[in-house]
């Protein structure tokens, strides 16, 4: 596991943006899977700021790694949304090579596992971009008492409310259940790029590279992989 501690958020942002762009570049056809929340915001920017004349998106196919249940993709508070407006609608990327789990699909199960067959039948993602909550999850894999591999349904923490509290108006607004990529489906990335700024997330990140394997830190899996990097700030990294 390689950890890469730069100063500040923006530094951490134009790295990550430089391994997203670097991927495409090698690969035009890559396949990589996507977070969202405040963190990947920088290197969106970056990627949109700078990636004209340098490649394109037309052959790039995305995952995202999660949805809130409930919500539509014209739900200002839905990742499909979020990803519209801070990424796919600024680059070059076609509608048919976004996929995103359908938090309104009337079998949530089926969503699941027809999400899963999708990732399946595509091959390996090339690279896979994670944040990490304060309590160690990635995705939506929340703390609990096992590794749940594959994509499901997950009902959210309080801490994880709480922390997406700020993005509605109200916090009995947040969605209680999401759909998530399960960690075995994380962990087939054949490259996987950690993000974390700030000291909300130190213990966390300290527990993913120094502490022990437990589904009690799901991060802490990350250790199992030939192929992570870390790309953390000074903040984030200060109990390292």
């Amino acid at each position: 596991m390689e950890v890469i501690i730069k100063n500040n958020y923006q530094e951490v942002s134009r790295l990550a943006a430089a391994y997203l762009m670097k991927t495409v570049e090698m690969k035009e056809d890559a396949i990589i899977g996507l977070p969202t929340g405040s963190t990947p915001l920088g290197m969106y920017k970056e990627v949109i700021d700078n990636y004209k004349g340098r490649i394109s998106f037309q052959k790039v196919r995305t995952f995202n790694l999660d949805e809130y249940v409930g919500l539509d993709r014209t739900n200002v508070n839905s990742y499909r949304y979020f990803m519209d407006e801070n990424l796919f609608s600024h680059i070059d990327i076609k509608e048919e090579n976004i996929h995103i789990p359908n938090g309104v699909a009337p079998d949530l199960e089926q969503e699941c596992r027809n999400y899963e067959e999708l990732l399946k039948t595509r091959g390996r993602m090339d690279i896979i971009f994670l944040g990490i909550g304060q309590n160690g999850h990635i995705g939506f894999n929340e703390p609990g008492d096992c590794f749940e591999p594959y994509t499901h349904i997950v009902r959210l923490t309080e801490n994880t409310i709480n922390a997406n509290k700020r993005f509605f108006d109200d916090i009995e607004k947040v969605p209680k259940t999401a759909i998530t990529m399960g960690i075995k489906t994380i962990l087939s990335a054949k490259k996987i790029v950690l993000l974390a700024t700030g000291s909300s997330k130190a213990e966390a990140i300290f527990k993913t590279v120094k502490g022990k394997i437990t589904p009690r830190v799901p991060a802490s899996i990350l250790q199992l992989h030939d192929d992570v990097t870390l790309i953390i700030d000074e903040e984030a990294a200060k109990l390292m």
